[in-house]
C-alpha cells in the first residue's frame, strides 16, 4: 500500500460522519460511484449523507441506495469525498464553499487536484473502476449491492465497454462484480437502453435540430424543447451518444440551453486522433480525450457560434507530436 492510499484508508476508518458528493448533473459514473462508497461506509456503521445538488437521474431510481441521494447537505462531517469531479466548479457552490473536499477520486484527463488528498488516475475507464480496486484495500467490502451501484459505473462510462478506455482491467473487474451476483443485462438495459416516452420526445426536438459541417456534427436543445417535451433534467438525456454514432462525422457536439445566459455544450470524438477536451478545456471545461464538456456564458446562438469555430480550429490545428529519440 502506498501512502496515499494508506492515509486514505485512515481518514475512511477514523471518519463518523461523511459527506459523499460528486458532479452538477450527475451520470451514472457519479451515481453509482457515491452510492457504492456510502453503502460500503454504512455497513462500517458510519453516518454517510450522498449529496448530489441536482438529484438523482430517473435512469438510476433502482439502484441500491438510491433513497440516500438527497440535494442538499446537512450538520457537520469530519470527511467530506467528491467522487468523478474534474474540477470545483462543478460542484454546486454552496456546497463546495461549505464543504471543501478532503479526498478527491476522479479519472478524468483534465482533473484538478483540489482535494486535500487527490487520487487522480486519468488511464482508469471509470471513478468506479478505481474504487473497485481499491475499496477493498481501504477496508471496505463491496457486496452484491456496492457491486451493483460500480458495475453500474463502468457500464455507464464506457458506454456498455465500447469505448477506447476499457481495458483488459475494466473487463476483469466487471467479471468480479458479476460473481457477486449483480444482474448485469438489468442495469445495462437501464442505464443505456430504455427511455422514457419524454425523454423520446426530447430528443425529438434535437434530432430535428440536427446539422453537420466539415466534419462535425451537432444539434440543440433549447428551454423550450424541455418545456414541450415535458422532460424535467437539465442535460441532453444522453442524446450526444446518438449523435456520435452517426457515420462520416469527426466530431459530434450537443448544445443545451440551460438559461438565457449559459449552455451547457458536450464534445465526443469518433477517431482516436482527435482530443475533444483540448477544446472543452478552452472554455474552462475538461473531460476525457474521446468525450468532455463545458458550461459556456453567452445567449444560445452566441455560444454555437464561438464553439463551433473554435472547434473547427482546434481540430485543424492538433497539438505537433515530440520526436522520441
Amino acid at each position: 500500500m502506498n501512502d496515499l492510499q494508506n492515509k486514505i484508508k485512515q481518514r475512511f476508518q477514523a471518519a463518523s460522519r461523511v459527506l459523499i458528493t460528486s458532479h452538477l448533473r450527475p451520470d451514472g459514473d457519479a451515481v453509482g460511484s457515491s452510492l457504492a462508497l456510502a453503502l460500503a461506509l454504512l455497513d462500517l456503521g458510519k453516518g454517510v449523507q450522498v449529496v448530489l445538488s441536482d438529484g438523482l437521474p430517473l435512469t438510476f431510481s433502482n439502484l441500491p441506495g438510491a433513497d440516500l441521494v438527497r440535494t442538499a447537505a446537512e450538520g457537520d462531517f469530519d470527511l467530506v469525498v467528491c467522487l468523478d469531479c474534474s474540477d470545483r466548479k462543478r460542484i454546486a457552490s454552496d456546497l463546495a464553499k461549505r464543504y471543501p473536499p478532503d479526498i478527491l477520486i476522479d479519472h478524468h484527463l483534465t482533473a484538478d487536484p483540489f482535494g486535500d488528498l487527490n487520487l487522480l488516475e486519468p488511464q482508469a475507464a471509470a471513478t468506479a473502476s478505481i474504487l473497485t480496486r481499491c475499496m477493498p484495500v481501504w477496508g471496505l467490502k463491496i457486496t452484491p449491492p456496492v457491486a451493483a451501484n460500480l458495475l453500474t459505473g463502468l457500464i455507464t462510462d464506457t458506454l456498455g465497454f465500447r469505448t477506447s478506455s476499457t481495458s483488459p482491467e475494466t473487463l476483469r473487474q466487471a467479471a468480479d462484480l458479476l460473481e457477486l451476483g449483480v444482474d448485469m443485462p438489468e442495469l445495462y438495459n437501464r442505464s443505456l437502453v430504455r427511455r422514457t416516452f419524454d425523454e423520446a420526445k426530447y430528443w425529438a426536438h434535437g434530432l430535428s435540430s440536427l446539422s453537420r459541417s466539415d466534419g462535425i456534427i451537432w444539434a440543440t436543445l433549447t428551454l423550450a424543447d424541455r418545456t414541450l417535451s415535458g422532460y424535467t433534467g437539465n442535460d441532453d438525456a444522453d442524446l450526444i451518444n446518438i449523435l456520435s454514432a452517426i457515420e462520416d462525422t469527426q466530431v459530434a457536439i450537443m448544445f443545451v440551453e440551460q438559461d438565457i445566459h449559459r449552455t451547457k455544450v458536450s464534445w465526443r470524438a469518433r477517431t482516436p486522433d482527435i482530443d475533444v477536451s483540448r477544446i472543452a478545456r478552452h472554455f474552462h471545461g475538461g473531460g476525457h480525450k474521446a468525450a468532455a464538456g463545458a458550461e459556456v456564458t453567452g445567449t444560445l446562438a452566441e455560444v454555437q457560434q464561438t464553439v463551433l469555430a473554435t472547434s473547427l480550429e482546434i481540430i485543424a490545428h492538433p497539438p505537433k507530436k515530440v520526436r522520441e529519440y
